[in-house]
């Protein structure tokens, strides 16, 4: 009979789902049919193939040939189904042995010569195809990105001849179960290189331990952005499971992704121009936007008020729920988004509010409406709102008397505090659920009740109330103390800088 069956996959959000391809060959005048709801890049698969095949010396079947790509109801998109239709049809028509297939998943772009081209989403393909127990045929630019999976059978190759003779038995692809590399250290700023700013820095230090969000206000020039570039310097590497998270993200995106790093938290800085599906994903097929690009990482917003409000407001929900579901009329997707956001903004209009130059003409009104571009259900999310001001002329030029930390002394503090967070409710502060803040952020009767007038005064949500816990959660964990005293409740609430000041400013 001369129908084959060869199975890949396809992509769906950060999913893999199976595609099976069944090719069969009919009697009747030739002709190449593809059905199974292909898009155009799929349809001209059909010439991609044709020339593959007749280059690389295969007869190419003078029959009618119908491809079916189940299940029918999922849309098929791009090149990555190239080799799967190659296979199908040599298999059919009996130059390649079909039982060879039973075992195989196959993903890949051709050319006309028959190389092969990387496509995007391997990793989430071959975390699919392990846990199914088949092998995975796929370009050789896809095989590191694929061995991060772990114990996937992972059988890279250059040309279709090369998939040809393994298949056929006649020269096997020698598999060597590659173990996902080691985690290599990017070399990024040091936190030393900043003089001075040490309730910034110290800030920094308690929102690297925690995960939690921060904000910080200051003139232009004072170092925001430069503070915020060294965050990732201080964070600790991903776990594995977070880091297959990311990486599948990155896996199905644009973005150029680099295996050997795969452990690093990602870090994202899009401008203020940027659009909502930008910043949140979107398209007619869902890809993902920053804050899933972000995902167990870094999102920075530099000039945040800057950003078009209707933008900021589409944080509000994945900054609570950690995930982004993209709806549109045909598919739904989901992304997780669960990043942390660091953000910069200027106190005034004009921007120096407070400063010690005193150029700042703002009005009280021109300042109040300048910061009600970000919404209070915004700002009553971010864990964190400190002040960067200028640092004078002597720190600047000589630094601080004794030498500033670099970010290697200050990881080792925040990788020690998050390990006592994780062996205690198994992740970071930020992401202790209400029982578990119950359990684990209780309070001595002076601490409590230094809370609740802080909060009875600043007129603070209960979200508001529970992020002080965790960030107090966080301070005690940085001192290594058990318990949470009343020294890191009050350093906890002086964060809530933009609640305590009355009028805006």
């Amino acid at each position: 009979m001369s129908l084959a069956v060869v199975y890949t996959r396809g992509r769906e959000g950060i999913a893999a789902p199976l595609v099976t391809v069944e090719v069969h060959l009919s009697n009747g005048l030739p002709n190449f049919s593809i059905v199974g709801l292909p898009e155009t890049a799929v349809k001209e698969s059909k010439d991609r193939v044709r020339g593959a095949l007749l280059n690389c010396q295969f007869e190419f079947p003078q029959q009618r040939i119908t491809v079916n790509m189940a299940p029918a109801d999922i849309p098929k998109e791009g090149g990555r189904f190239d080799l799967a239709i190659a296979l199908g049809i040599l298999a059919a028509s009996g130059q390649l042995q079909k039982k060879s297939l039973e075992k195989m998943e196959c993903l890949g772009e051709l050319s006309l010569g028959g190389e092969l081209r990387p496509v995007v989403g391997a990793l989430p393909a071959a975390i699919q195809a392990k846990q199914m127990g088949r092998q995975l045929i796929l370009p050789r630019e896809n095989a590191a990105e694929a061995a991060l999976a772990g114990n996937v059978e992972v059988i890279p190759a250059m040309h279709l001849l090369e998939v040809c003779s393994h298949l056929n038995g006649q020269r096997r692809i020698e598999f060597q179960p590659e173990t996902p590399p080691a985690a290599v250290t990017l070399e990024t700023p040091d936190l030393a290189d900043v003089h001075g700013h040490y309730q910034a820095k110290r800030a920094m230090e308690i929102a690297a331990a925690g995960r939690h969000n921060l904000l910080m206000l200051g003139p232009p020039g004072t170092g925001k952005s430069m503070l915020a570039s060294r965050l990732p310097g201080i964070l600790p590497l991903l776990s594995e499971e977070e880091a297959l998270e990311s990486a599948a993200v990155a896996s199905v995106s644009d973005v150029t992704f680099d295996p050997h790093h795969w452990r690093e938290p990602p870090y994202r800085s899009p401008h203020h121009t940027a659009s909502a599906p930008a910043m949140v994903g979107g398209g007619s097929n869902p890809r993902p936007g920053e804050i899933s690009l972000a995902h167990n990482g870094v999102l920075f917003l530099d000039e945040l008020p800057e950003f078009d409000r209707r933008v900021l407001e589409v944080l509000r929900e994945p900054l609570e729920t950690g995930i982004i579901t993209i709806s549109r009329a045909a598919r739904q997707a989901d992304f997780p988004a669960r990043f942390q956001l660091i953000a910069a903004m200027n106190p005034c209009p004009c921007g120096y509010l407070g400063d010690a130059s005193g150029r700042c003409h703002c009005t009280s009104e021109q300042v109040q409406r300048y910061r009600a571009r970000i919404s209070g259900p915004l700002l009553d999310r971010i864990d964190m709102h400190i002040e960067v001001q200028r640092v004078s002329h002597e720190v600047l030029r000589a630094g601080s008397p004794g030498g500033e930390e670099t970010s290697a002394t200050v990881r080792e503090r925040v990788i020690r505090a998050r390990q006592r967070a994780v062996q205690r409710g198994g992740h970071a502060n930020a992401q202790l659920s209400p029982q578990q803040i119950k359990r684990f952020c209780a309070l001595e009767d002076k601490a409590q009740n230094l809370l609740e007038r802080a909060v009875d005064k600043l007129g603070l949500s209960h979200r508001a109330y529970h992020r002080i816990l965790k960030l107090a959660r966080t301070i005690a964990d940085l001192a290594g103390s058990e318990n949470i005293q009343i020294a890191h409740v009050s350093e906890a609430v002086s964060y809530r800088k933009l609640d305590r000041v009355p009028g805006g400013r």
